[in-house]
């Protein structure tokens, strides 16, 4: 497998940097080599963010920053973001955006962010308790059930 890379954009406090940390933490996991990079415009909650993960199974990622033209996945928490980051998907990347999920099926539409992840899991050979370990390491207790539940919605939609 060559390097597999994943750019998470939107707008600052829309969960992009905790979707990221939570890809990341499932590859650690599975044994992949993993580097993550942030990108953060107005330092304020509103302003543009991207986050990059990049993995591997059988080499080494050398850097954490996802070159323009390489992104095999692009998933912008908000359309705007789509402009701002398309440079960087590759030719037959994969684009995903929140445009079919139900977000008043969202018990808490900050969960958004995850049911981006359940999305984007569909599109990989994880198992869905492999990401819910992942999700459930970084997010408090009280999150869990509803993050389930996120997730689960990401994946129908």
């Amino acid at each position: 497998m060559s390097v597999m890379n994943v750019k998470f954009a939107g707008l600052g406090g829309t969960g992009v940097i905790k979707a990221s940390d939570v890809m990341a933490e499932l590859v650690f996991e599975q044994g992949y080599d993993v580097k993550k990079a942030e990108v953060h415009g107005m330092s304020q909650r509103g302003g543009s963010i991207a986050s990059d993960v990049r993995f591997a199974k059988d080499e080494e990622v050398q850097s954490p920053m996802i070159p323009c033209g390489e992104a095999d996945y692009l998933v912008v928490f908000d359309e705007t973001q789509v402009v701002v980051n398309e440079a960087y998907m590759k030719q037959g990347g994969v684009l995903l955006t929140p445009a079919d999920i139900d977000v008043s099926k969202l018990e808490n539409v900050k969960a958004l962010n995850v049911a981006m992840l359940g999305k984007l899991s569909k599109h990989f050979d994880f198992t869905v308790d492999q990401w819910l370990v992942a999700l459930n390491k970084l997010f408090a207790e009280k999150f869990h059930e509803g993050n389930k539940k996120a997730f689960m919605l990401g994946r129908e939609g």
